[in-house]
């Protein structure tokens, strides 16, 4: 690895709520999280059944007596110990994430929480508010800004190599809902999901990819939104027209009911002098093409990689490196910023990775969207649903 990070003196202790067995989610964070060596996992309330949380907990051989049943007895008995948690990873269904984030932010730990940020405007503002007031750090885990061909497009964008950015193409295809619904999908489930259901769950991955990358943000935009699939209650489908800060014009395709699509996602991004092409199911390789000039296959770990992604780069070019070890980059990043905090000055430059302003729009962005919808596909400001 050629990333040069400030190393802590110790490991710092992470805490998870939810995540339990059998879901993905949980592992997924605990082994990001365990892979650079910062952090140690030492507590969770894994599930609402406490059977199930228990038994996630007894998995990772915690000690039983920080194996709790709810976020909020974790809360009050992590705040209390002298070897209290640094910080907690959220991963629970989306309409929990306010509530338990509040309840950790009010005693002064760090979070980590999965998209979308929260359902309201209000709650996000207000998360948003407290954690400033604490002073900690709040990542949100859009782990895909940080797979290392992202930072490089990110870093070739604000070096002009683009020239003006004029059209953008992103979308998030996936099969995961093709089907008719089940009784366990909670995704179906306005009282778990909330309002939205493709849009929050991966478009927001594609909302946050568009603005990381080309550095713009999305003044306006034009939604239709389409329950395709017999018994879905909520989104499955949204096809949506953007209209940027420069003037450039995008477009996002969202749909979780493509059979033969597993997770695809990718954005493309044009410019005046040229254009750039990411894929995540391909995520070491990227197309560049300058203008009137030969198109590129650009690599990761290549000759032409640039400081920003060498500074998430794992591996030798050539050796398959991916969604966890984004993952973990996003894991060192915290761990880093959480250090430097406790030893010196806090920093106002913005961090590498997604914090809880980009929650804040990345909500603003799914109101927008639903709003623009129900007002057939009017253009709608984002900024109207940001407080």
């Amino acid at each position: 690895m050629t990333r040069a990070k400030q190393v802590p003196k110790r490991r710092l202790r992470l805490g998870i709520v939810g995540g339990g067995r059998p879901g993905s989610i949980g592992p997924t964070h605990r082994r990001a999280a365990l892979m650079d060596g910062h952090w140690d996992v030492v507590a969770g309330a894994f599930s609402r059944n406490p059977e199930v949380g228990r038994a996630t907990g007894r998995d990772w051989l915690m000690d039983e007596d920080r194996i709790y049943t709810d976020y909020q007895s974790m809360a009050e008995s992590e705040a209390r110990r002298p070897d209290r948690i640094d910080a907690v990873t959220i991963c629970t269904y989306n309409t929990t994430h306010y509530e338990i984030a509040a309840a950790f932010l009010d005693r002064g730990f760090h979070v980590i929480c999965d998209k979308p940020l929260t359902t309201t405007a209000e709650n996000a503002a207000d998360l948003a508010q407290r954690a400033r007031k604490a002073n900690v750090i709040f990542a949100l885990t859009h782990a895909f800004s940080a797979c290392p061909m992202v930072r490089q497009a990110r870093e070739m964008i604000a070096a002009g190599e683009l020239g003006k950015i004029r059209s953008v193409a992103t979308e998030f295809v996936s099969e995961y809902q093709a089907d008719a619904p089940s009784s366990g999908d909670w995704q179906n489930n306005p009282e778990l999901c909330g309002p939205l259901g493709a849009v929050a769950n991966c478009g927001t991955h594609v909302f946050h990819l568009l603005e990381y990358v080309t550095g713009l943000k999305v003044n306006e935009l034009s939604a239709d939104l389409a329950s395709l699939v017999p018994g879905h209650r909520l989104d499955d489908h949204a096809t949506l027209h953007l209209r940027f800060d420069n003037g450039a014009r995008g477009f996002l395709w969202n749909t979780t009911i493509a059979p033969g699509n597993e997770n695809g996602l990718s954005i493309r991004v044009f410019g005046s002098k040229g254009g750039l092409e990411w894929w995540q199911e391909h995520p070491n390789h990227m197309r560049y093409t300058p203008i009137n000039g030969t198109t590129q296959i650009l690599t990761r770990g290549g000759p032409k990689a640039s400081p920003a992604a060498q500074a998430v780069t794992r591996v030798p070019s050539g050796h398959p490196e991916g969604y966890l070890e984004a993952f973990a980059n996003l894991y060192t990043e915290v761990a880093a910023a959480i250090i430097a905090r406790e030893h010196g000055p806090t920093s106002t430059a913005k961090p590498p990775f997604p914090t809880v302003d980009d929650g804040v729009r990345g909500v603003a962005f799914m109101l927008a969207t639903l709003q623009s919808s129900r007002d057939s596909s009017r253009f709608v400001a984002l900024e109207d649903f940001i407080l």
